[in-house]
């Protein structure tokens, strides 16, 4: 919700693009990959579920990677829908535009936060788990610092490569540590490198092209 006003502002600078479809890069079935185009990522995300549910229905599994599409927002929102018909969903999501997160060992931010979440259908309520591939997001963090507060944990670095409990230090050459921290962020890493490779590199969108504002790269893959 709190995003909904830098939506609006992208909206009414073009940013957003309202209008359209996106465009096939190819399918072949269970195989699918868009273009995004820049449209609404929220609107994206959810046709390309629908239609990965209708194609799994026949052929078992079914996966879609999207590029260069806008900010499709917190990935749970879509579990239910799949697992709510009986099917599997695994989203993964990252920022090819953003530069937020330091690798394991390293001091320039260079990664996404690389969220990615993972949906099942039980007997009962269904299992869903929707995690980063950082220790905070940096949405979290410009909260925190507009309201003059501190972590209750050291999750960030400063650009020298010491633990800070401090938001501000991601206004001069900081960065979120990844998900293990200074001691086993080697895991994080790990699965930012997993979430950009499959969202990025599988839509073929993604740092290389270098791109400005709220663009997400999105790969979701339903199992019937």
């Amino acid at each position: 919700v709190a995003l909904l006003p830098r939506y609006l502002e992208e909206i009414a600078s073009g940013a957003m693009i309202l209008e359209g479809a996106p465009r096939v890069v190819k399918d072949t079935g269970a195989c699918i990959t868009w273009d995004g185009r820049r449209l609404p990522g929220c609107w994206l995300a959810l046709t390309a579920l629908d239609l990965a549910m209708e194609r799994a229905a026949t052929h078992g599994i079914a996966a879609v990677a999207i590029g260069d599409a806008h900010h499709i927002g917190g990935l749970a929102a879509y579990l239910r829908r799949a697992t709510e018909r009986g099917m599997v969903l695994s989203i993964l999501s990252s920022a090819p535009g953003a530069k937020a997160v330091a690798p394991f060992g390293g001091l320039a931010p260079t990664l996404s936060p690389a969220p990615f979440a993972f949906g099942a259908p039980t007997a009962g309520d269904p299992v869903m788990v929707d995690v980063s591939a950082s220790i905070t997001t940096i949405n979290m963090a410009l909260r925190m610092q507009r309201e003059g507060r501190r972590y209750a944990h050291p999750w960030l670095m400063d650009a020298q490569g010491n633990a800070s409990d401090d938001p501000a230090v991601l206004a001069s050459g900081g960065s979120a540590l990844p998900a293990g921290g200074l001691d086993h962020g080697q895991k994080g890493y790990g699965w930012a490198l997993h979430a950009e490779a499959m969202s990025q590199g599988l839509s073929g969108h993604g740092r290389a092209d270098a791109p400005k504002g709220m663009v997400n790269a999105v790969f979701l893959q339903v199992t019937d």
